[in-house]
C-alpha cells in the first residue's frame, strides 16, 4: 500500500530586535497616550529593528533556531520560501541573502508578497513541495521590518507595527499528522485599503514621490477593521469544517496578531474563551507576515502545544487577502 503523506512542521525559531519601543515612548512622538494605544489595539509595546539590520539578517536568526530545533543541518534544506512585504531588495529575492548567511547550499528559494497572510501562503507552497518527495525539506520564513517604511507623524499606522522574523522546516511525514486543510482567498477591491503607494511600477521612485511622502505605509485602519473582524471566526470554521472537524477538537488558535480586539470578538463568535487563542499582541504589536511564526514558535518552547493536538493558523491583511489552515501537530 502507497504511503500517504503530509506535510508537518518539525521545528520552529523566532528572532526579534533587542530594541523596545512603549506606548509611553510614543506619547513623546505623536499626539496619543498608552491608554488610547493600549484600549483600541491591545498594544504596550514593539520591537523595533535598529540600523543596519535588515530583513534577511532577523530571517537568518530565527531559521537557525528553527533547523536547530528539527535536528536537522541548513544542508538539508531543498527549498526556502521567504514571506515578506519589506523585502532586502526588489531583487534579488531575501530568500538568496537568506540562504547565503545560514548556508543553505542545496536549496531553491523565493519570495512570497501577501503581507500579513504570507506565513500561511508560504506554508501551502511548502507543503506541496515535500509531500512529493519524503527526501525534501523546506524552510518556510515570516520576516518583516516595517517600520523602516512606516510615517512617525501619522498615529494611525506608527502605533501598529513592529519587526521579527519566525521560521519553520517543513518535511513529510506518513504519521496521520501534518496539514489537513488549506484555505486561502483575496477580494482586490480591496487593495487600497492598506499599501505603500510609491516603490513600485505603478508610481517609481522620484523626487515628487519622495517629497510628497508616499514611500511611507498608508492605513484605512476602520475599514480594516470592518474586514477583519468578521471574517476571522468565518476562516477558523471553513478549515475545520474542510477536513471534518469541529471547534471543540480544537487544542489553540494561532492568529495573525493584529488587534485583540479582533481577538476577542472572534473568540466570541467560535463560543471559545480566549484561552485558546494564543496572543502576544501586547508585548511586539503587528508584526505582518512574521506574526504567526513567531506566536507558534513562543508556543511551542512554552510547551502549549503537544503531538497530536489541532491547531489552526488564520491570518488577514493587505490585498485584501486571507489565509487558514488546520494542523495536527
Amino acid at each position: 500500500m502507497t504511503k500517504e503523506y503530509r506535510a508537518a512542521i518539525v521545528g520552529t525559531g523566532a528572532a526579534l530586535p533587542d530594541r523596545v519601543l512603549t506606548n509611553f515612548d510614543l506619547e513623546k512622538m505623536v499626539d496619543t497616550s498608552d491608554e488610547w494605544i493600549h484600549t483600541r489595539t491591545g498594544i504596550r509595546e514593539r520591537r523595533i529593528a535598529e540600523k543596519g539590520v535588515c530583513t534577511s539578517d532577523l530571517a537568518a536568526a530565527a531559521s537557525r533556531k528553527a533547523i536547530e530545533a528539527a535536528g536537522l543541518r541548513p544542508e538539508d534544506i531543498t527549498l526556502i520560501i521567504v514571506a515578506t512585504i519589506t523585502p532586502d531588495h526588489i531583487f534579488p529575492c531575501t530568500a538568496a541573502n537568506l540562504q547565503t548567511k545560514i548556508g543553505a547550499v542545496n536549496a531553491g528559494g523565493f519570495d512570497l508578497s501577501a503581507a500579513c497572510s504570507g506565513f500561511v501562503y508560504a506554508l501551502n507552497m511548502a507543503a506541496d513541495h515535500v509531500k512529493s518527495d519524503p527526501k525534501r525539506c523546506a524552510l518556510v520564513v515570516g520576516a518583516d521590518i516595517l517600520t523602516k517604511f512606516i510615517d512617525w507623524t501619522d498615529r494611525t499606522s506608527c502605533i501598529l507595527f513592529g519587526d521579527g522574523a519566525g521560521a519553520v522546516v517543513v518535511r513529510a511525514v506518513d504519521d496521520g499528522r501534518g496539514l489537513l486543510s488549506m484555505e486561502m482567498g483575496m477580494d482586490g477591491t480591496g487593495a487600497s485599503l492598506m499599501q505603500i503607494p510609491a516603490g513600485g511600477s505603478v508610481l517609481p521612485p522620484s523626487e515628487e514621490t519622495i517629497r510628497d511622502r508616499k514611500h511611507f505605509v498608508v492605513l484605512r485602519g476602520r475599514e480594516v477593521f470592518k474586514f477583519a473582524v468578521t471574517k476571522m471566526a468565518d476562516l477558523v470554521t471553513d478549515a475545520l469544517k474542510d477536513c471534518g472537524l469541529t471547534i471543540n477538537d480544537v487544542k489553540l488558535i494561532v492568529p495573525h496578531q493584529v488587534n485583540l480586539r479582533i481577538l476577542a470578538y472572534a473568540a466570541e463568535r467560535l463560543g471559545i474563551s480566549m484561552d485558546k487563542i494564543y496572543c502576544n499582541i501586547e508585548r511586539y504589536g503587528n508584526t505582518t507576515a512574521a506574526s504567526i511564526p513567531i506566536a507558534l514558535d513562543e508556543a511551542v518552547r512554552a510547551g502549549k502545544i503537544e503531538r497530536n493536538d489541532i491547531i489552526v493558523f488564520v491570518a488577514f491583511g493587505a490585498g485584501l487577502g486571507w489565509a487558514s489552515c488546520a494542523m495536527r501537530w
